[in-house]
């Protein structure tokens, strides 16, 4: 069962948090700040983030009624066998938006979860020791992100828009959580192959745009999945297809 220090989250959910230590914070900076400080197996979640952030520092609203939730899981073996993580996580969540009942939940590479063109959540995973990693990720509930930020009208969307009754907090956290445990076990078993093999229900085939690191340049294509590393296909000409890493890609663009 895990350890509740605050809790706000609501009604305990249906089965325990089975292998997780968790921690509730009424307010904090950020969760991913939090959890760089906690063990395998233990988890963040705060009713608010301060400073939440995305990919490259970008700001990521976090105001109350959403789930803000940072996972600490091992890393075991090669490095290379995790590049995949951000993307373990976005397929942890799509399928737990599933089981809820969201229909047609898609990722943008490498760390958005969609409804059409609306994002619903956000991913950021972090390494701060090298035997661990922080799943960062923030998901619209019942908040409204566009009142805080104006900017965000009309690009944002919330499980509220999508599931009546809304789950409670608590259930999404623990269907969440025991999803991320099993796709962190699926990588540590070096089936890194399978678990691309699953992504492919949540990605949309479409033209995008690049923007490349450190040079800023742009090249436009189309998007052609994601290989066993996790790197970015993009179709620029016929029969060719470019491997990127997410290292290499400052921002991507869906063009429409």
């Amino acid at each position: 069962m895990p350890v509740l220090v605050e809790p706000w989250i609501g009604e305990a959910p249906p089965a325990p948090f089975a292998g997780w230590r968790l921690h509730e914070l009424d307010e904090t900076d950020s969760t991913n700040a939090q959890a760089a400080r906690l063990g395998p197996w233990e988890a963040v979640v705060a009713r608010v983030q301060t400073a939440g952030r995305g990919r490259h520092a970008r700001r990521w609203i976090s105001d109350a009624g959403g789930l803000w939730l940072s996972a600490v899981v091992p890393t075991p073996g090669p490095a290379g066998r995790w590049s995949l993580l951000p993307l373990a996580a976005g397929c942890a969540l799509c399928e737990t938006l599933q089981e809820l009942g969201v229909m047609e939940p898609r990722l943008r590479w490498p760390n958005d979860v969609l409804i059409g063109r609306a994002k619903l959540a956000g991913i950021l995973v972090e390494r701060f020791t090298g035997a661990t990693a922080v799943l960062g990720l923030g998901l619209n509930l019942a908040n409204r992100p566009e009142a805080v930020d104006p900017a965000l009208a009309g690009t944002v969307v919330r499980l509220a828009d999508l599931l009546q009754p809304l789950p409670a907090p608590a259930v999404v956290c623990a269907l969440l959580l025991d999803r991320l445990r099993a796709t962190q076990e699926l990588l540590a078993a070096g089936r890194g192959g399978h678990l691309a093999a699953r992504l492919r229900p949540f990605w949309r085939p479409h033209r995008v745009r690049v923007t490349l690191r450190p040079s800023r340049a742009e090249i436009d294509g189309e998007f052609a999945g994601v290989d066993a590393e996790g790197r970015l296909g993009m179709r620029t000409v016929p029969d060719s297809i470019r491997w990127l890493e997410a290292a290499e890609v400052e921002m991507l663009r869906e063009i429409f």
